[in-house]
């Protein structure tokens, strides 16, 4: 269902956001995510002018996890930015690799890339990243679990109102889960 007819508005800005994951052939998952803002008049900026419809960020960062979400290795692009000066920090983000996504995940990065220690938006990209990867691997996770309370399942009970322990979806569909 659509959103409903907004007010009269004029176009300013498109931030777009894309996640991708890819199983590899040496059984290893590519999760990648991609940042571009866009600005739909032409912008004076310190060092350049961007014409409209350029790219004021276009950003993109690739974890390699296993099928436990530990990360094995970090790549980062940053093709355009606003200061010359910020694709200097991408490296940083190296400091991910032997970390894993699971709780706690978010907290250790803006622990780690917070404020001035790294970008803004690659902190923020790193959020989708997380979640495309506990998606993209949830079949093959599930697939190999020996029991319920291995299953990637158990790792969303209580996550949100549709995974509640009481819920009618997972009295349903993982009774041994239900505690109504």
């Amino acid at each position: 269902m659509p959103l409903p007819t907004p007010a009269a508005r004029t176009h300013r800005h498109t931030r777009q956001v894309t996640c991708t994951g890819y199983k590899r052939e040496d059984g290893l998952w590519d999760i990648e995510g991609h940042l571009v803002d866009t600005k739909a008049d032409e912008m004076p900026l310190s060092e350049f002018i961007l014409k409209a419809g350029d790219p004021l960020h276009d950003m993109a960062i690739r974890l390699t996890v296993d099928l436990d979400l530990n990360i094995h290795a970090v790549e980062t692009t940053m093709d355009a930015t606003p200061y010359t000066m910020c694709p200097g920090i991408a490296p940083v983000y190296k400091q991910l690799e032997g970390e894993s996504i699971r709780p706690g995940f978010t907290k250790k990065v803006r622990d780690l890339f917070g404020g001035i220690q790294g970008c803004t938006h690659l902190v923020e990209l790193l959020g989708p990243v997380a979640t495309t990867a506990i998606q993209v691997t949830f079949q093959e996770r599930h697939r190999l679990a020996k029991s319920t309370a291995e299953s990637p399942v158990s790792a969303q009970l209580n996550s949100c109102h549709t995974y509640a322990e009481d819920s009618p979806v997972v009295e349903q569909y993982w009774p041994e889960l239900y505690k109504g």
